[in-house]
């Protein structure tokens, strides 16, 4: 699994990154972890606001940090 934080290196980025490390360290998943930091390649995805997360180059979220819980969702899949 490829997880990508899209975000210029904020505190919601940076916040965003570390609830998605530990969702994965809890739930016991392989991931290989990229954090985005150039515009022009965030520019590359469809999101208007950062941070975003993106898994297996689907963006699942942008604009907010998501609880927990729904990084865990996400992650198994759903």
């Amino acid at each position: 699994m490829l997880i990508k934080i899209l975000g210029t290196g904020c505190a919601k980025c940076n916040r965003l990154e570390q609830l998605t490390r530990e969702v994965v360290a809890e739930l016991g998943i392989a991931a290989e972890f990229a954090h985005i930091r150039e515009m022009d390649r965030i520019m590359e995805y469809p999101i208007m606001t950062t941070p975003a997360l993106v898994v297996d180059e689907v963006v699942k979220v942008a604009g907010r940090i998501p609880r927990k819980d729904e990084i865990a969702g996400w992650l198994r899949g759903g």
